[in-house]
């Protein structure tokens, strides 16, 4: 009988979804042990084999804890809002919610073929309205709370109205907005309605507020930090800019300190946590306030400053360097800048910050290298010299950190220091004993403190100290800890997302009775913002709030008495997917969002395995909600997983044409500003990419040798009188691209050879139907010559516009879902980026052939009960201790390589022992389930080999009783003997002179000695 896994694979997928075998339940006798994935977003591309990696990593953990006894929940479902269903939607007019069904049925497709042991009985869809119900009632619920930084914890709204009907704010130690006004009891009570609902708005975990965004006008939404990319958006490319916005926000910030102190109590990676860490940014420090100088003229020496006039505050880690400081450098975007720019700076100041709200803050971080900033005309008074210091604008401090602006200490801050080398800012030297003619100082442990008044001779402690305490005497400053960490922003301007379960009353948002949620999306005509600007839901001509029916009724009964607007932003991507993995362990509870008993029976997720590419969006937001929940005591412990593992990534290959772009510049029209003469575009190999592209510009190209054949090559294509202007300096030749790699699918069969007459053909590539393609040698490359184009190859994510995508149907059509799972656990340690090889499948496959030959013969199962023997139960025993090792370990890796040896061994043994061959069954089930449960079925069981208890591991098998002792007459070996190992020196002595070879060796000679190594070797010389 052959193994016919097409059969085999689709029998047990079939059997397992009847028989509902990995169904969980709420109570159980057995330890509870919760598996969960990070549930995917159903694309229309579809799974590669890329995306089960982790998939297949924590089903061999879900499989093996329910062969150890444990009551497992392993659930999957589908983080199904999101901006591609919408694009999609605005391409083609379907309706995202029909887009997002389709994509569905694939991916379950998908995940059942490979053999999961989902319990898909408690599937989840945050686009489900009976599912974003719960999400749009946790937002109610952080409306309804403020949190109380005494308690250390959140608390009910109504709590903080109490404090303020006794006692104003006063004494209230609250995480709030900054520009909260201090207000008496009798001044809270005189207040309007409008007015309270203001203040609070200001003390509330979400609340409406002007902030700054990264706007993407492409895609007519804002963008999460992590949804862009080298300044673009993350999907389809678009420039993304920085603007100011009313929007939600989520005040994350006052659980900054929270969230540090937990990631010492979970089991998470070490990377992972410094990111977070590095990302909530806590600092200790002081606040300083610099009060702006009115019309200062720097001939006139020092000025005061007025109570009038505005005033800076900055943060800073470094208070020991304040008579240090010879600039202040703002963040251009900062509140103060339009109002302190004198006029003449004006025109330079406005183009710099129009120019930086082009970049994204993740791009100004990340370029060191550039230095740029503007004078505002405007300066500033130190604190304690009186001296007027300059003040700047500089897109390296960004208005979310901190206040958004600097003291400037050049001879301790490198970038400061750069930046004042590059304008000719005076650097004053504050360190004694320091060079600082080349670099800044910034060794503090190292500092004495000099040039500073009352700070002279101090370490940088207590230098620290002393500036903090007289700032604090003179009201300019006190000590601080500030935390990087920013509210996140909870709005979005999509139609396929959560509508908030807002209306607005006089301008003020009111939440809509939770027993009247969930609160569904509307039919609209177009997804697309209004003519007007608003959000998608602004073209719903049904979406207004009826507070005497609570329905939502036509736009047009507005009346603002009893009928008002409701909200028209949609909530973000990952706002469904901060509390998921609680409502999986309660899904179908209609009256609240679990239950206790559900919550406390489950309690947290025992392991998480998902990409570390979500540290600093949903895994933070996540940890951010279950604190805000467990202080509402809704589930009984502040972290939501307890260990988390990052599966690296599968790499595809990919193949690439390389571009290079020459712009023939006229110098002349170029300094006044106007375009270029003409544009030629070549397709080079990778290895002229590689090599040239980045000096092939200027006069370097036109003179070095080196290149002489490719500017032949180039320059042949110019006209003569182009050239001729070349060679007089009137034209430049210039190098333009923004992107050299171009990712190519159009091929010549499975070769590197690139199909040209496809490319110039193919309408994805229609910019690039003029570019002439050149040889390695920088010959043409065209039909009336044999020459070819060679792409070029690289590893990199797979990815659908990168033409490098694995389909895992075809995998497991040609090779079973089995062999699919054992070789993407082959490739590597979980946590690594591998690359995929299709041609490496094979020895896995080959590996489960001869495991079925192990057990089948040509006329069926020869499997029987014969005695196994010590070599069978050694392999076995070895196995089992390797594999329970192994995935304990979370090294699947090595397991499959131990039951390649086993099976091999076994082989060779001959070994048809059931006593053997059915544990056998169990270490591989959960790597390979298709074939285990068929073999199982095989040796006489009806039940899942699911129920089965891991194999046991007996030391006493490893264990060696014998040796075989190597028998030398005069140093050289005659034979060997088999004796016990407990044996004493003289047994195996007199054991070895009994032996009848032994005889037979000496010939009746008497030994002059016998040598005996217990354990290793017997001598006999003589």
């Amino acid at each position: 009988m052959r193994y016919n896994f097409n059969d085999i694979e689709k029998k047990w997928q079939d059997y397992w979804a009847k028989n509902q075998t990995f169904k969980a339940e709420n109570h159980s006798d057995k330890p509870k042990y919760y598996v969960l994935d990070m549930f995917p977003y159903p694309s229309g591309a579809g799974l590669h084999v890329g995306h089960p990696l982790g998939y297949i990593a924590s089903d061999i953990y879900a499989r093996y804890k329910r062969h150890k006894g444990f009551n497992v929940l392993h659930p999957q479902g589908y983080d199904s809002f999101g901006l591609p269903a919408e694009q999609y939607a605005i391409q083609t007019g379907q309706h995202p919610r029909i887009t997002t069904e389709e994509n569905i049925k694939t991916y379950r497709r998908q995940l059942d073929q490979i053999g999961f042991s989902f319990d898909w009985s408690r599937e989840v869809r945050t686009s489900d309205p009976n599912y974003y119900k719960w999400t749009q009632w946790i937002f109610i619920q952080l409306f309804e709370s403020w949190y109380n930084y005494d308690s250390n914890k959140a608390e009910s709204i109504d709590t903080l109205i109490e404090k303020f009907n006794a006692e104003g704010n006063t004494n209230v130690n609250a995480a709030c907005d900054d520009d909260v006004e201090t207000f008496s009891a009798e001044a809270w009570k005189a207040y309007s309605d409008v007015e309270k609902q203001d203040i609070l708005l200001k003390y509330r975990l979400t609340y409406l507020a002007e902030t700054e965004v990264n706007w993407c006008p492409a895609l007519g939404t804002v963008l999460a930090n992590d949804e862009i990319v080298n300044g673009v958006s993350e999907r389809g490319g678009h420039p993304v800019i920085r603007k100011k916005m009313t929007q939600w926000s989520m005040r994350i910030s006052a659980y900054a300190e929270r969230l540090l102190q937990g990631l010492e109590t979970i089991d998470w990676t070490d990377a992972l946590k410094d990111i977070q860490r590095n990302w909530i940014g806590k600092s200790v420090g002081a606040s300083v306030s610099f009060n702006v100088i009115a019309n200062h003229e720097e001939r006139s020496g020092k000025q005061s400053a007025t109570s009038e006039n505005p005033v800076i505050d900055v943060f800073t880690t470094r208070p020991d360097t304040i008579f240090g400081v010879s600039f202040m450098t703002l963040a251009p975007e900062h509140e103060l800048v339009s109002q302190i720019t004198t006029p003449e700076q004006k025109a330079e100041v406005e183009a710099y910050v129009e120019a930086t709200a082009k970049r994204s803050e993740r791009d100004r971080m990340a370029d060191v290298k550039t230095i740029s900033g503007v004078f505002t005309g405007a300066y500033a008074e130190h604190p304690f010299t009186k001296e007027p210091i300059p003040i700047w604008i500089g897109d390296y401090v960004l208005a979310s950190y901190g206040t958004g602006a600097v003291m400037s200490v050049p001879c301790g801050d490198q970038r400061d220091y750069d930046f004042a080398k590059h304008f000719g800012i005076p650097i004053p030297n504050i360190f004694e004993g320091v060079d600082i003619s080349e670099e800044a100082f910034a060794d503090k442990e190292k500092t004495i403190i000099t040039n500073s008044d009352f700070l002279n001779g101090m370490t940088y402690k207590k230098a620290t100290k002393r500036a903090i305490y007289e700032l604090e005497q003179i009201g300019q400053g006190e000590g601080k800890t500030n935390y990087r960490l920013r509210d996140a922003v909870f709005s979005r301007q999509r139609y396929w997302g959560e509508p908030f379960p807002v209306y607005y009353v006089d301008g003020m948002p009111q939440m809509i009775d939770a027993e009247h949620l969930p609160l569904t999306l509307p039919e609209v005509e177009k997804y697309l913002p209004t003519e007007t600007g608003e959000p998608p839901l602004g073209n719903a001509t049904k979406w207004a709030w009826d507070t005497a029916s609570n329905t939502v009724v036509d736009n047009d009964r507005i009346d603002h008495k009893t009928v008002f607007p409701l909200e028209l932003n949609t909530m973000p991507g990952w706002a469904g997917s901060s509390q998921y993995f609680n409502r999986y362990m309660d899904p179908h509870n209609d009256e609240e969002i679990f239950s206790q008993e559900a919550i406390n029976y489950w309690e947290q997720v025992d392991l998480y395995i998902g990409g570390s590419e979500h540290a600093t969006g949903h895994l933070l937001y996540s940890r951010f909600w279950q604190k805000f929940m467990f202080d509402k005591g809704l589930v009984p412990v502040d972290e939501f997983a307890k260990k988390l593992i990052n599966q690296g990534m599968i790499l595809g290959e990919s193949a690439f044409v390389y571009r290079l772009q020459f712009n023939v510049l006229d110098m002349n029209l170029a300094a006044q500003g106007k375009s270029i003469q003409m544009s030629m575009g070549f397709m080079v190999p990778k290895i002229i990419a590689d090599d040239y592209i980045d000096i092939m510009t200027g006069d370097n190209f036109l003179r070095l040798e080196k290149y002489k054949k490719l500017r032949e090559t180039v320059l042949q294509f110019l006209p003569k009188d182009v050239i001729i202007k070349i060679f007089n300096n009137q034209l430049k030749l210039q190098t333009f691209t923004s992107e050299v790699r171009i990712h190519v699918d159009l091929l010549k069969g499975t070769t590197n050879e690139l199909n040209i007459e496809k490319f110039k053909s193919d309408e994805m590539m229609r910019g690039f139907w003029n570019f002439i393609f050149l040889d390695d040698e920088f010959e043409v490359i065209n039909t009336n010559n044999e020459r070819k184009y060679i792409v070029g190859r690289e590893v990199e994510k797979m990815s659908k516009s990168k033409y490098n995508v694995v389909n895992p149907d075809e995998i497991c059509e040609q090779y079973g879902a089995d062999s699919l799972r054992l070789y993407e656990m082959f490739l590597g340690p979980l946590e690594q980026y591998k690359p995929w090889n299709t041609a490496g499948i094979t020895g896995v496959h080959g590996f489960l052939k001869k495991l079925w030959k192990l057990y089948v013969g040509q006329d069926g199962l020869i499997v029987n009960d014969t005695e196994p023997t010590k070599d069978n139960l050694k392999t076995l025993h070895k196995t089992i201790k390797k594999v329970e090792e192994d995935i304990e370990n979370f090294s699947f890796n090595t397991s499959v390589s131990t039951f390649m040896i086993a099976v091999n061994e076994l082989t060779a043994q001959k070994c048809t022992s059931k006593e053997i061959l059915e544990p056998l069954l169990v270490l591989i089930s959960p790597y390979a389930p298709h074939i285990a449960e068929e073999l199982w079925e095989k040796l006489g069981h009806s039940e899942s080999i699911s129920t089965a208890p891991f194999s046991k591991f007996e030391e006493k098998y490893l264990v060696e009783s014998s040796k075989e002792y190597p028998i030398s007459f005069n140093g050289k070996m005659r034979f060997t003997m088999d004796l016990p190992l407990d044996l004493s020196k003289d047994e195996i002595e007199a054991a070895v002179m009994a032996n009848d070879k032994t005889k037979a060796q000496l010939d009746g000679r008497t030994p002059k000695k016998v040598i005996v190594v217990p354990g290793k070797i017997v001598n006999i010389v003589g």
